[in-house]
């Protein structure tokens, strides 16, 4: 191994210390409760040292976001399944699973109203929209094929069911179900009711609107 590559991986290694350490403490103390010092202490390297890394803590966070949704959006095997509707249902409990596999990741990026605002670094998070863009399509696509009502817009789709499966992650993950409630069962019977309801065509008041 060369020096450049043996720098390397020990910057990455530094690197990977300070996002682990800040995700640890984000999430037990909440992000406006932690300092640059804080996360220093926690590696045990100087806040001089961080920043030599991460220019702020919104770097920090916004780093540990990208990798989040990276994960939460890495292709599966819903992309290989034929029938439309499962592929839908497949997309949406990945989310689901994803509360469960990361649920650090999960609680910064969902849970913490105090972080900044993925909006801050938005080149950085273009693979968002286009992995929606992708679902939006497919979600239009099934209503062509008379799968949804012909009216059903993508939009409201797509939030009508991540708001369904989102609450029981969020429930499960913050202890607010019962000690005998069965979470993923719950979660699978909301999501499908939600999907149920909109292949039947069932009214709905909520309607989204475009971002201005």
């Amino acid at each position: 191994m060369g020096v450049r590559e043996r720098q390397e991986r020990e910057r990455e290694a530094v690197a990977r210390a300070i996002l682990d350490a800040a995700r640890e403490l984000f999430v037990a103390e909440g992000y406006q409760n932690v300092s640059i010092r804080k996360i220093a202490e926690k590696i045990e390297y100087s806040p001089a040292a961080i920043y030599g890394y991460f220019e702020s803590k919104d770097d920090i966070f916004l780093a540990l976001a990208e990798e989040g949704f990276r994960m939460l959006f890495a292709p599966g095997h819903e992309m290989s399944i034929p029938d439309p509707i499962e592929k839908i249902r497949a997309g949406f409990w990945r989310l689901y699973t994803f509360s469960k596999e990361h649920p650090e990741h999960f609680a910064l990026m969902f849970l913490d109203r105090s972080v900044p605002p993925i909006s801050k670094d938005w080149e950085r998070f273009g693979f968002i929209r286009e992995m929606k863009g992708r679902m939006a399509a497919h979600i239009e696509s099934v209503v062509k094929q008379g799968l949804f009502p012909s009216d059903t817009k993508a939009d409201d789709v797509f939030q009508i069911l991540g708001a369904a499966i989102h609450g029981v992650a969020v429930m499960r993950l913050c202890g607010r179900l019962g000690p005998h409630v069965d979470a993923d069962a719950l979660a699978r019977d909301t999501l499908e009711a939600a999907l149920m309801g909109l292949r039947t065509g069932i009214v709905h008041t909520f309607h989204s609107k475009p971002c201005t």
